[in-house]
């Protein structure tokens, strides 16, 4: 006689495997759950750098670094940007580009554009020493803050963007709560596909490993982050901790300052500004692929427990939702049982918890929200960046940046 779940009394070991996937992706659930709430606990407290409601009628001389390497399809339009800037004082704007001895036309753009506008100096760094392994863009900072004369130095990235009025909005906030080092969360821009995979997965994932209320307690000496894109500090801070040469070992230099000024009983102060800020990170796969496995491992702190905790809770994240509901539908639709449709229909539902934990988030970051249906591919591919980090980190093979090699020599 056919019973309800199927043409035959299902055997014990189809019971066990509808039993197992059932499981997983109730504890998938949880851990999206959990995720999610954490997420919306750090972005909650997260402070944004405010609007100017009036143009101040002065502001600090800020001396605006940018490390260059290779940056020939981003520096003059970041240049541009910077130098569109409405300061009080347009003369207090001093910008110093480091080109760290690029292949490209890197120096020659930004050179073109310093002929237009005296506040714009660009220099070549010299070779790095040998004794010393200087990682990343440290050693071209090291250097442009010699010929920097700003009360304040910021340092950005080429691949930022400016909008008009965030150096004095950021100087005017600095100011008023008296920071030492203000940084900012920039908002993202994705251009491709694995972009769009990528970046807001681990963008969340940032907002939850340094929880913006804790980044910004004083109190809190073991919890720091800075966003290199775009850091601003007092100029008299930044000696204090021994600048860039303090960290030129580090590849995640931004963590690490945050931490030195922390550490050194200065004020940190990190703040979300998605509109004023903007990055594009990464153009490709490749590179994108190159500079997250460059940084995952490094980022945790080189904490193998950690790195491999948070590999595993992703793939419950993103990728097990997907796979048990694809697993569960399959097997119920050629007749496997009906138990498999509890199996499908509990993958639908911690899809869904992924899906609007993804959308309130990007709300927040002040992103599209596309791609939900690929959420299972971004996380295979966060999960693939933190283990081969892990091996790239502690082997230095293929750990490198733009061709350069950061493995000890």
């Amino acid at each position: 006689m056919a019973s309800f779940w199927g043409d035959e009394p299902m055997m014990s070991g189809q019971w066990i495997w509808i039993g197992l996937w059932s499981l997983a992706l109730a504890v998938a659930m949880v851990a999206i759950s959990i995720f999610h709430r954490r997420l919306q606990a750090s972005l909650a407290t997260a402070p944004r750098l405010p609007y100017l409601q009036t143009a101040p009628e002065t502001l600090p001389t800020v001396s605006l670094i940018i490390p260059a390497y290779n940056e020939s399809v981003n520096i003059t339009e970041c240049l541009d940007a910077a130098l569109a800037s409405h300061l009080p004082n347009p003369d207090n704007l001093q910008i110093i580009v480091a080109d760290d001895e690029s292949t490209d036309d890197t120096a020659v753009l930004a050179t073109t554009v310093a002929r237009t506008d005296k506040r714009v100096h660009v220099f070549t760094v010299p070779p790095r020493p040998t004794d010393i392994s200087w990682r990343g863009k440290n050693w071209a900072c090291a250097n442009a803050v010699e010929k920097a004369t700003g009360d304040y130095v910021l340092f950005i990235d080429a691949d930022v963007r400016l909008e008009p009025d965030a150096i004095a909005t950021a100087l005017v906030d600095c100011q008023k709560h008296d920071a030492d080092l203000l940084s900012c969360g920039p908002g993202i821009i994705c251009g491709c596909l694995a972009e769009w995979l990528v970046q807001p997965v681990m963008m969340s994932c940032i907002a939850v490993g340094f929880n913006f209320e804790a980044v910004n307690d004083p109190k809190d000496m073991g919890t720091a982050f800075a966003a290199g894109p775009f850091m601003l500090f007092r100029r008299s801070a930044y000696d204090q901790i021994g600048g860039h040469q303090a960290v030129a070992t580090e590849t995640v230099e931004d963590v690490e300052l945050a931490k030195r000024i922390k550490g050194s009983g200065l004020k940190l102060r990190y703040l979300l500004s998605t509109d004023l800020i903007k990055v594009r990170m990464y153009r490709s796969f490749v590179s994108l692929w190159e500079g997250w496995t460059k940084n995952y491992y490094e980022g945790g702190g080189r904490n193998l427990g950690g790195t491999l905790y948070s590999a595993f809770a992703l793939s419950l994240i993103f990728v097990m939702p997907w796979l048990g509901f694809v697993v569960g539908l399959s097997r119920a639709v050629v007749g496997d049982g009906a138990g498999w449709w509890l199996v499908s229909g509990l993958g639908g539902l911690s899809i869904g918890l992924q899906v609007y934990m993804r959308w309130a988030a990007q709300r927040v970051f002040n992103q599209p929200f596309r791609y939900w249906w690929l959420g299972w591919l971004s996380g295979g591919i966060v999960v693939a960046i933190a283990i081969t980090s892990i091996i790239k980190t502690e082997t230095g093979w293929g750990w490198t940046w733009r061709g350069r090699s950061l493995a000890t020599p």
